[in-house]
């Protein structure tokens, strides 16, 4: 997926702005995954979530995600958003096991509108591309 990894990290001002980044580390601290959250239309919203390879089918992803889904669920929010891959087996397949549903456009907030805009615009096809949203128990 060079069109993913291909794209800049996300800048420090961007980090700074109110993203929360989560980090899983090895037991020599070596990092193995990350899940960036940022907010949008008030609620958290999965930007990235990314494991290494040599560290996939053991939990971590799933870890990261429930941890983000907990501060959420901690700041009042009702929900959590995420936009990905429709058919890519290890992105909205992955997401849909873990309680994520699929948004129709006709449901989806400005904020997200803007976001799948940007992405568009960053060289993403979106007809690849599905919302999906997880709600906050």
């Amino acid at each position: 997926m060079p069109e993913i990894a291909d794209a800049d990290p996300p800048s420090v001002d961007h980090l700074a702005s109110g993203a929360v980044l989560y980090v899983a580390t090895d037991d020599a601290d070596e990092p193995m995954a990350y899940a960036l959250v940022e907010l949008v239309d008030g609620h958290a919203h999965l930007e990235q979530l990314s494991v290494v390879p040599e560290a996939g089918q053991q939990g971590i992803g799933t870890a990261l995600i429930d941890a983000v889904v907990a501060w959420a669920g901690a700041r009042g929010d009702v929900e959590v958003t995420l936009t990905t891959f429709r058919d890519v087996p290890f992105n909205a397949p992955l997401y849909a096991k873990r309680g994520f549903e699929t948004v129709a456009e006709a449901d989806w907030t400005d904020g997200v509108r803007a976001l799948v805009a940007r992405e568009e615009a960053d060289g993403l096809d979106i007809t690849t591309r599905v919302v999906m949203r997880r709600t906050v128990q």
